[in-house]
């Protein structure tokens, strides 16, 4: 062959890249402290790592994506609320061990990039950031070509924080009678789309901008609820001892994760009724006769962190949270038992 072939002609855009890059560095910068050590654009990231009021500080670390909720947002165009999404489920993943977040690094990989997509993407990952006074110092666009569908791309987060030793909340000192108390979701958060999506387009056979009145709005504005960080309403409390156990619900619901932070002899005892289920879960529930166990196995049921607490400290724990504008409600006991959630 005579002719030179280019990158671009193998279906990869090293111009648009460099063009998302940029757009890309504004909306970091905006998240920097003093205390990120290196511009958007280096091999690394660095982070000044001194912790002078620790006494023996532990980074915590997690890494995470938003699974198919991207669906949802290929199908509407709004794609800055995924990446505020990604952010908030790293920093409720971290916080359920005490830490708060210190930076965050994202990865996006698509088929063609679209620069004004993947500005959408971090404008909401930057967002997120700032909400949770972290700092996003790096991370990755990778375009590839043939590997993605047209118009489609993968996402995730990685997040690092900090808690001192003695702060670590490990649920070890669970015991039974404790309190355990529920932050509510605004809906799926980040996860059963795979389901949900199947009730909604395949059995119900909804498009994405159809109206619903008993939600009071589209399939697509619902599925796109945004996953609530707790950090706010649970910071003030982290140094007090005063909780002994977070659960963050995620994947496999409330059977599935507050199991997690349960130390051996103990379950938890939760009634239904004692906290307000979002219309969606009744409403996929019903049109997929979807039975009870496989609704709280597959989505949160409007629960999205669980928090143990003494019964004494129940009052002031529910009282700053409330005060933090989050709402708060007692949906159970810690009982005696072998790691198991009772659902009554």
């Amino acid at each position: 062959m005579n002719r030179s072939i280019t990158y671009s002609e193998a279906g990869v855009s090293i111009d648009a890249a460099d063009r998302a890059k940029e757009r890309i560095k504004a909306l970091a910068r905006a998240t920097f402290n003093e205390r990120v050590l290196t511009e958007i654009g280096s091999f690394g990231g660095m982070f000044d790592a001194r912790f002078p009021a620790m006494r023996a500080p532990v980074l915590v670390a997690s890494a995470d994506g938003v699974g198919t909720k991207l669906k949802i947002a290929f199908l509407t165009g709004i794609h800055h609320g995924v990446g505020r999404d990604l952010v908030n489920h790293c920093v409720n993943d971290i916080l359920v061990q005490g830490a708060r977040p210190l930076f965050f690094l994202d990865y996006i990989a698509t088929g063609k990039l679209a620069p004004d997509v993947v500005a959408q993407i971090v404008e909401g990952v930057a967002l997120g950031c700032r909400e949770n006074g972290c700092a996003l110092i790096g991370g990755e666009t990778a375009e590839m070509p043939s590997f993605y569908a047209d118009g489609e791309y993968d996402l995730a987060g990685f997040i690092v924080g900090v808690v001192d030793r003695d702060e670590i909340i490990d649920g070890r000192r669970i015991a039974p009678g404790d309190a355990v108390l529920a932050l509510p979701s605004t809906g799926l958060h980040t996860n059963g789309y795979s389901l949900a999506r199947k009730i909604f387009f395949d059995v119900a056979g909804w498009r994405h901008d159809t109206f619903v009145e008993e939600l009071k709005m589209t399939v697509g504005e619902a599925l796109l609820m945004p996953h609530t960080s707790y950090l706010r309403a649970l910071e003030g409390l982290l140094d007090q001892r005063l909780i002994k156990g977070l659960a963050h619900i995620t994947g496999g619901g409330l059977p599935g994760n507050v199991p997690r932070i349960l130390p051996a002899g103990t379950s938890v005892r939760i009634t239904r009724g004692t906290w307000p289920v979002p219309a969606i879960f009744s409403l996929m529930q019903r049109l997929g006769n979807v039975a009870d166990d496989e609704m709280f196995r597959t989505f949160n049921m409007g629960i999205g962190m669980i928090v143990i607490v003494a019964p004494e400290d129940e009052p002031k724990v529910r009282a700053h949270v409330e005060t933090c504008g989050q709402q708060c409600f007692t949906v159970g006991r810690v009982v005696s038992g072998e790691r198991a959630v009772i659902i009554e």
